[in-house]
């Protein structure tokens, strides 16, 4: 078990199973700037390690697998309305150029950025109790990268729903099982078990097989999920505005030729 501030990663090198958790129960497990620099360095470090063949993600505690981003981290921003800083960018496995497969354990919550995780995991395993939900357009912010990310895994009428309802609805893990974000739901507590045993099958085939078969998956959806996720910095940028400088925005462009009755 090899501790690491806000992460535990355990791996068993007979099985050639990692499990990597986050560790922040106090705080639903969300992700602040030192979590998130020590996720994509996790996901790097198992690129190099040929003794890990499979990776379990997973959350500490039975309230929450994660609720993205800590409302307490501060993220400097540039002041362009075409530009953002997101820490959340990196923390998945893809994003780090690491193509083995990778299982979610969700036990509990799973909301907002958390979906930065899930979406770029092979497939997912919950707990009964677990929920997922997106908190974005209650508080006034625009949800662009979660909804990128669940669009490629769910009916577009369910992603649509989740994302404008906000907190107003939670989907049950019975619903995102039929719905087909999660593809196996356990009695409590049972998420990492199940997980693990799947990584383990996962992990005694030949490796070169495992990896080719992870890249060929993605690659049937990456030119549209890329040009999707190209477009998220700038609609957050300009959708999480303060309204006067939206005002300031879109009014300087009325100005300039539109009309208005």
């Amino acid at each position: 078990m090899t501790p690491a501030g806000a992460l535990r990663t355990s791996a068993d090198k007979d099985t050639g199973v990692a499990v990597l958790t986050l560790d922040r129960p106090e705080r639903h497990n969300a992700v602040d700037l030192a979590m998130a620099a020590e996720l994509a360095a996790a996901w790097r470090k198992f690129r190099y390690d040929d003794s890990v063949r499979a990776i379990v993600v997973t959350g500490a505690g039975d309230k929450a697998f994660c609720t993205g981003i800590d409302r307490a981290a501060h993220v400097p921003q540039p002041h362009s309305p075409y530009s953002i800083d997101d820490p959340l960018r990196t923390i998945g496995p893809k994003a780090n150029d690491l193509w083995k497969p990778v299982i979610a354990a969700v036990n509990g919550m799973a909301c907002g950025g958390a979906f930065y995780l899930l979406g770029e995991a092979e497939f997912l395993v919950a707990d009964e109790h677990a929920t997922f939900f997106d908190p974005h357009t209650t508080y006034g912010m625009v949800s662009a990268f979660e909804t990128v990310h669940m669009a490629q895994r769910m009916p577009f009428g369910e992603v649509a729903r989740m994302a404008l309802m906000g907190t107003a609805e939670r989907i049950s893990a019975r619903r995102a099982y039929e719905t087909g974000l999660v593809s196996e739901v356990t009695p409590p507590g049972g998420a990492v078990a199940a997980a693990v045993r799947a990584a383990e099958t996962i992990a005694s085939y030949p490796a070169e097989a495992v990896q080719g078969t992870v890249r060929a998956l993605w690659s049937a959806k990456e030119a549209a999920r890329a040009q999707a996720l190209a477009h998220a910095p700038h609609l957050i940028a300009l959708g999480n505005l303060p309204p006067e400088r939206q005002a300031e925005l879109f009014g300087a462009r009325r100005g300039r030729g539109f009309r208005t009755r």
